[in-house]
């Protein structure tokens, strides 16, 4: 472990927390959740009752007023290795990619109204930014928001929006104003809002559990109070925060890496062919090396950024050079360790299937390894 990145006896003591969570509460309702095509709204409370959620939110708001964002790396380490990646997901977006709009950018009014209830789990956010013709390319983003009055009128439709079933309270990307980049608002929207509807339940090749949705607004009045910020400064809200969501898309990607080569190994150890474990085949043996050794470097890059980050000094461009590796990874790790299953591994009752869809959306959501190229590229100064 990269010695700048330190875990103290109360790190520990929360991991193990977490983890008796994840086994006792998450990994027996996997399956039911993936059935339903959806986690039921318990994960959210019963990780609120053991203070799993909303870390950085202020004691008099009802959270922990602790902002160390190891805390929320060992909450998505602990679900992703078990294979519980839908659940990652879900309380990542309440711990560290959601959240921090609704403790930047509110005021105390609006800290009031929404914080308790994230910090219990009563309350379960989303964000709405993808929309039909506009996913990597923020700035293309066509909903409208057209002030009348103490409202905004807002006319659009999103895409691909996670939590998007349970969510109760939802940060929406909308135009104020033409420029592509100085046009962009984010407010505040409940789904009893008139004019709010969701759309089906999206089906998805992996992530069963997790709750993915069209939002559509048609004329729907948002109350001028519940504008984030300044308005037209949306575009530049969204950049601030997408680090630290990259970098909790890294955690998850290398933890769940970390995840099926252990699950991998203890299968190859058992698994016969030609009269002996396949473990003792060369090929096997140099697979699971090479694997191994990919996974390492890339644990000590991420601790590396993690460390950065508890400073302040994780870029942007660093993120996403982070994004790209470690996402990239977790897709290759899935599939090579699948096949090492031979046909087994296509069969959902083993692991490594579920760990293989699972994976393939990483390098595609919160910015697809293209576009985090693209960042990488610019900041080379080309």
């Amino acid at each position: 472990m990269n010695a700048r990145l330190e875990y103290t006896s109360e790190h520990r003591q929360f991991r193990d927390m977490v983890r008796d969570f994840v086994q006792q509460t998450v990994v027996p309702a996997h399956e039911d959740w993936e059935k339903a095509g959806c986690v039921d709204r318990s994960l959210f409370t019963e990780a609120g009752k053991l203070g799993l959620l909303a870390f950085s939110v202020p004691e008099e708001f009802g959270g922990a007023g602790v902002d160390d964002f190891r805390y929320n790396a060992i909450v998505v380490e602990e679900l992703q290795r078990a294979g519980a990646a839908a659940e990652a997901i879900a309380l990542s977006l309440q711990n560290d990619i959601v959240l921090p709009y609704l403790t930047d950018l509110t005021n105390a009014e609006q800290k009031q109204r929404w914080l308790p209830g994230v910090v219990t789990g009563e309350t379960v956010i989303g964000i709405a930014m993808t929309e039909p013709g506009a996913g990597s390319d923020l700035a293309g983003i066509r909903t409208t928001a057209v002030r009348d009055g103490d409202h905004y009128v807002v006319n659009g439709a999103k895409t691909f929006i996670s939590n998007g079933q349970t969510g109760d309270v939802f940060v929406i990307a909308v135009r104020t104003a033409p420029d592509r980049h100085k046009g962009l608002s984010l407010l505040v929207v409940e789904p009893d809002t008139p004019g709010f509807s969701r759309g089906r339940n999206l089906e998805k090749i992996g992530l069963h559990a997790q709750d993915t949705s069209e939002l559509n607004f048609t004329d729907m009045r948002v109350p001028v109070e519940n504008l984030l910020g300044e308005e037209n400064r949306g575009f530049y809200q969204l950049m601030n925060n997408l680090p630290q969501e990259r970098l909790s898309l890294a955690v998850g990607a290398v933890a769940a890496a970390e995840g099926v080569l252990a699950e991998t190994l203890g299968y190859v150890k058992q698994r016969n062919a030609f009269g002996s474990p396949i473990s003792g085949l060369q090929n096997t043996q140099f697979v699971l090396a090479e694997l191994a050794t990919e996974i390492d470097i890339a644990r000590t890059y991420l601790d590396d950024c993690l460390a950065e980050h508890l400073d302040g000094g994780l870029t942007a461009a660093r993120a996403a050079r982070l994004k790209w590796w470690t996402t990239e990874l977790q897709v290759r790790t899935a599939d090579r360790c699948l096949q090492l299953h031979g046909g087994y591994g296509y069969m959902r009752e083993y692991p490594v299937s579920r760990a293989f869809v699972d994976a393939r959306i990483q390098t595609i959501y919160g910015g697809t390894t293209e576009i985090m190229k693209t960042i990488v590229a610019k900041d080379l100064g080309i």
